[in-house]
C-alpha cells in the first residue's frame, strides 16, 4: 500500500479532479471524518488548523485525526499562526507522523484570528508572508501547500500575493475566491481563481460555493483547477464527492431521499457527540451542523427556526423527523442557489 506521500502524489499526477474536505474549526474532526468516508468520502482530508504560538504544542485531538486517520486516504496537517520560529518548530514536529504534507492557513475570515495577524489576517501583509513561506519551504521536507483567500479587504494584494506563493516552490495552493471581509456573504471571484491557475507553477485547488456535481463541473470548467475544496457543501450533503465523481463518469447523481438525510443526521448525532457532555450541550454542537444542513431541506427556513430553538434531543429529532421522514430524493442545494439559478434562466 502507499504511503501519505505517495498517495498524495499520485493524486496531483492523477487527469481526475482532486477533490479535498475543508478543514473547519471544531466540526471537520476526527468523528466527522470517520462519518464522511462511510459516505465515500474526499481524496484528501486536511485537519483542523494546529494554533501555533510561541508555547504552543499539537493539540492533542487534532493531531488524534493524523495518527488515527480513519479514512485510508492522504492527510495535510494545516497550521495558523505567525511566528516564524513557532511554525518552523511546529512543521518539524507535524513531520514526524504520518502525513501527506503541511499546509499554511491564510485564509481564516474569524475576526478572533484575524485581529492576531493570523489566518487571513497575514494577507495584509505580503512581506511577513514571504518570510514565513521562505522558513517553512525549508523546513518542510515533505510536500508544502497553502490555503488563502485573494486578499484582506480587496483583491488587489492578489496579484502581489501570487508571485510570493510561486517563488517558494508551492506543491499546492488552494484558492477561497473571496476577501476576508467578504467572509461568505458574496459571490464567490473565480475569475482570481482562474488567474491563479495561469500564474501559478503549481496545481490550484478551487474552494468556494461548490454545493452540487453541476456546480463543481462549471468551477472547474471555468478555472481549469487541478480540483477543488469543499466545506460546507460537504457538510450538508456527505453525498457529494460521490455525485461529483458520477458526474464526472457520465453517469447521473444519485439523490439521497429525505430518510436517508435523516439516518445521516442521526449518524452524525452519534458520530460527534459524546456521552461525557450535557444532553443540551449535544444539542447546541448539532446545531452547527443543521446550520449547514438546513438551508437545503426546505425554502422557508421554517426547519432551521424550528431546530434553533430545541434544546432536548427528543425535540432535536421530531423536528427533523418532521421534515425529512419522507422517501422525496433532496439534491440538498441551497434554496437560495436553486433560486438564483432560476432567475438567471428566466433572465437569459
Amino acid at each position: 500500500m502507499l504511503n501519505h506521500h505517495d498517495q498524495f502524489a499520485a493524486l496531483l499526477a492523477s487527469p481526475s479532479p482532486l477533490l479535498a474536505l475543508a478543514p473547519m474549526q471544531d466540526v471537520t474532526d476526527l468523528p466527522f471524518w470517520r462519518l464522511m468516508t462511510g459516505y465515500g468520502g474526499a481524496d484528501v482530508f486536511f485537519t483542523e488548523y494546529f494554533r501555533v504560538h510561541a508555547t504552543s504544542n499539537l493539540e492533542k485531538p487534532i493531531l488524534q485525526s493524523i495518527t488515527e486517520n480513519p479514512t485510508g486516504r492522504p492527510v495535510i496537517a494545516q497550521m495558523i499562526g505567525n511566528d516564524i520560529t513557532a511554525l518552523v518548530r511546529t512543521a518539524k514536529e507535524l513531520q514526524q507522523h504520518p502525513i501527506a504534507a503541511v499546509d499554511l492557513n491564510l485564509g481564516c475570515p474569524a475576526p478572533v484570528v484575524y485581529r492576531k495577524c493570523a489566518g487571513g489576517g497575514l494577507l495584509r501583509e505580503p512581506r511577513r508572508i514571504d518570510a514565513i513561506l521562505g522558513a517553512l519551504r525549508d523546513a518542510v521536507s515533505i510536500k508544502f501547500t497553502v490555503k488563502t483567500r485573494i486578499g484582506f479587504d480587496s483583491p488587489a494584494v492578489f496579484e502581489e500575493l501570487l508571485p510570493i506563493f510561486a517563488k517558494h516552490s508551492l506543491d499546492l495552493l488552494t484558492v477561497h475566491g473571496r476577501t476576508v471581509a467578504e467572509m461568505y456573504r458574496t459571490e464567490v471571484h473565480y475569475d482570481y481563481i482562474t488567474h491563479a491557475v495561469e500564474a501559478m507553477p503549481c496545481p490550484v485547488l478551487a474552494n468556494g460555493n461548490v454545493y452540487s456535481a453541476m456546480s463543481a463541473d462549471a468551477i472547474l470548467t471555468q478555472t481549469k483547477a487541478r480540483g477543488l475544496m469543499i466545506g460546507r457543501g460537504a457538510i450538508r450533503n456527505p453525498w457529494l464527492f460521490e455525485q461529483i465523481r458520477a458526474h464526472r463518469r457520465g453517469e447521473a447523481p444519485v439523490f439521497p431521499k429525505g430518510r436517508d438525510v435523516l439516518d445521516y443526521i442521526r449518524a452524525l448525532y452519534d458520530a460527534v457527540c459524546t456521552p461525557s457532555v450535557s444532553e443540551s450541550s449535544q444539542v447546541q454542537k448539532m446545531k452547527k451542523y443543521l446550520n449547514f444542513v438546513g438551508v437545503g431541506v426546505e425554502p422557508t427556513g421554517r426547519f432551521l427556526h424550528d431546530i434553533r430553538r430545541v434544546t432536548t434531543r427528543t425535540d432535536f429529532f421530531r423536528v427533523c423527523e418532521e421534515h425529512l421522514a419522507h422517501d422525496q430524493p433532496m439534491p440538498l442545494e441551497p434554496f437560495m442557489m436553486r433560486r438564483s439559478e432560476s432567475s438567471d434562466s428566466e433572465a437569459a
